[in-house]
């Protein structure tokens, strides 16, 4: 990466989609663009310095990690070279210290308390991304003293590039007659390598179309409600899986949650919530109308043990999808 930065080997760093949805992508980033993101973030939070790596740095937010130390002048510290997370935060330097998540692993950091929470109250910034946030979950952080800036963005904007809802510097965003949220700045890919009809139909006059439904409030603060194929139509009434899936993860017996539409004769789609705690189809029900239109009430609840996750710790839909005909979990 330190050879790539300074202008050495290929003209792209490649880094695949997730793949939530099926196929992952190969984006490829320029140098530009990937120090245009490193410059934006760095503005943001107010400092640089180094930065300790947790997560697989064949995905975008892993290889911004390793660039961001780079390119503030420090080689990253890598996580699983150490026995515990505290460890790793011990062999850093003294100066500014940063680190990016997903909410699994902060959870898991407090929930362990001890001395892997006490290192990471010690972190200028914690950026935390790659799937919704509980508010919770957030609080708690706050709580510890942990300086936690939530992220959106993707591969195709070379990760985060609207922090706590407002986008970075240079980055435009806008919301199509659609409700797709578009993106515009000097940190968009280059396109999916060999791939050219993928490109042209995400890279639109300048603009990246994402996959994400959302809207602006006049502050210009984005709300993300979910994937545009999020979208689930049941019985004629389109209902965001997303919201219905973060009012679930508020229910005090519930500790994780997701929400996804699936083929039904009766309805057109069927909206499963997989949920991970003591709660039924009924109360679940009951605690989504609570809040929303009752329409909006998930027919089919799935109980997990936990939520099955890809690699950088978003969830995995296609193994959702396929629970929720299968007959080795419970349906409530």
């Amino acid at each position: 990466m330190a050879e790539w930065l300074a202008g050495g080997g290929p003209e792209h760093w490649v880094v695949e989609t997730s793949g939530s949805t099926g196929t992952p992508k190969r984006v490829m980033l320029s140098r530009e663009a990937m120090k245009a993101s490193a410059a934006a973030s760095a503005r943001r939070v107010g400092a640089s310095g180094q930065w300790l790596l947790t997560l697989p740095d064949s995905y975008v937010a892993g290889a911004n990690v390793i660039a961001r130390s780079l390119l503030a002048g420090f080689e990253p510290v890598i996580a699983a070279a150490h026995a515990s997370f505290a460890e790793a935060a011990a062999a850093m330097n003294d100066g500014p210290r940063f680190v990016s998540m997903v909410p699994t692993q902060l959870h898991r950091i407090i929930e362990s308390g001890g001395d892997d929470l006490a290192a990471l109250a010690g972190f200028h910034t914690l950026l935390l991304g790659g799937g919704p946030i509980d508010p919770s979950l957030r609080d708690r952080a706050h709580e510890e003293g942990i300086n936690v800036v939530a992220t959106y963005g993707s591969a195709e904007t070379c990760g985060g590039c609207v922090y706590d809802a407002m986008p970075l510097d240079g980055v435009g965003i806008a919301i199509g007659a659609d409700g797709r949220v578009r993106i515009s700045g000097p940190m968009l890919f280059d396109g999916y390598q060999d791939d050219p009809d993928q490109t042209a139909s995400a890279l639109v006059d300048g603009w990246f179309l994402t996959s994400d439904a959302g809207t602006l409030d006049d502050d210009g603060r984005l709300r993300i409600l979910g994937r545009i194929d999020d979208m689930v139509i049941t019985g004629g009434v389109k209902v965001p899986a997303a919201i219905v899936a973060r009012r679930l993860r508020e229910h005090p017996a519930v500790t994780a949650a997701e929400a996804l539409g699936t083929p039904d004769e009766e309805w057109g789609q069927r909206l499963v919530a997989f949920v991970v705690g003591d709660i039924d189809a009924a109360a679940a029900r009951e605690w989504v109308a609570a809040e929303h239109p009752r329409s909006w009430a998930p027919r089919q609840v799935v109980a997990l043990d936990a939520i099955p996750l890809l690699g950088n710790g978003k969830p995995d839909r296609q193994a959702l999808l396929r629970l929720a005909t299968s007959d080795e979990v419970e349906s409530r």
